[in-house]
């Protein structure tokens, strides 16, 4: 399975701190290894490494936020 720009993914994460956590993300942009996004959450954008990401799943439409 491949990320794509626009779609909706619930991930979990591992933060430069060591921190493990889950996020639904809307992809922006994939490029040399980063993932640019906006936490659906917070509504902030955010940077994440691919090399981080240690699992993630498509969002179905009627889920997101």
């Amino acid at each position: 399975m491949k990320m794509s720009i626009g779609q909706t993914i619930e991930m979990i994460y591992l933060d430069k701190a060591g921190k493990i956590t889950q996020r639904k993300i809307e992809v922006r942009g994939i490029r040399d290894g980063r993932v640019r996004a906006t936490c659906l959450s917070t509504g902030q954008p955010r940077v994440f490494l691919a090399a981080n990401i240690l699992s993630w799943r498509p969002v179905p439409e009627r889920q997101h936020a």
